[in-house]
């Protein structure tokens, strides 16, 4: 895609599971967008925590927030449940999301110059990182629909090496909602201005042209 006039900030939240990542790649693809999970970022202190539990504190996530690149992120083994686990537990934690916030509104704010913009999905970005975003998008499915595509994910990845039962990961997404939705400090939440989409019963590529109809609306204006 050529290069844009306007700059594209698009700003994503979502439960676990919903789809939101697949669709901020494609969204990332299409209009030639920096793209960063920023859920990857908690999952990535919440793995730091589980492997060096004595050594953990905040001085060793800014050194590992300073150094950190989008390419950390991709390490399948942020993936495994229990990281996903500890990353609910460290992310009520106001200190720690401070640091990370920093982070994920310098990306949000200055991606680099071969890109038109910026898209950014995981549970506080429409109601805390990019608050003035051009886009806003809260994207959900149902409970069980997101635990069976957790389940297919965990058996995709055969390096996790881990069995999972399918009521063992529906368990675990119900205490994620609650954790993300109940949490003090950067709860999961739809703001009034995203737009709605449930991806429940939709294809991914029918997701898309919802999301592509409303983007070039706004940005051939």
């Amino acid at each position: 895609m050529k290069k844009l006039k306007k700059i594209i900030t698009v700003a994503i939240d979502s439960p676990a599971a919903a789809g939101a990542g697949t669709q901020a790649k494609l969204i990332a693809k299409n209009y030639n967008l920096l793209y960063l999970d920023t859920g990857k970022i908690y999952r990535l202190i919440g793995r730091l925590k589980l492997q060096n539990p004595k050594k953990f504190n905040y001085k060793l996530i800014k050194k590992k927030i300073k150094k950190l690149k989008i390419k950390d992120l991709e390490n399948k083994n942020l993936l495994t449940d229990n990281v996903a686990v500890s990353a609910s537990i460290i992310a009520r934690d106001k200190k720690i999301r401070k640091i990370v916030h920093n982070f994920q509104k310098y990306c949000a704010y200055n991606p680099p110059k071969k890109y038109n913009g910026s898209v950014l999905d995981g549970r506080d970005i429409t109601s805390v990182i990019m608050k003035d975003a051009m886009f806003k998008f809260y994207i959900t499915a149902n409970v069980r629909t997101r635990a069976m595509r957790r389940y297919k994910e965990y058996k995709q990845y055969k390096q996790l090496n881990k069995k999972i039962s399918y009521d063992e990961i529906l368990k675990n997404i119900k205490n994620r909602d609650k954790s993300d939705t109940k949490r003090k400090f950067g709860k999961l939440k739809k703001t009034k201005d995203s737009t709605l989409l449930n991806t429940s019963n939709i294809s991914i590529s029918a997701c898309f042209k919802k999301i592509k109809q409303i983007m070039d609306r706004k940005i051939r204006a």
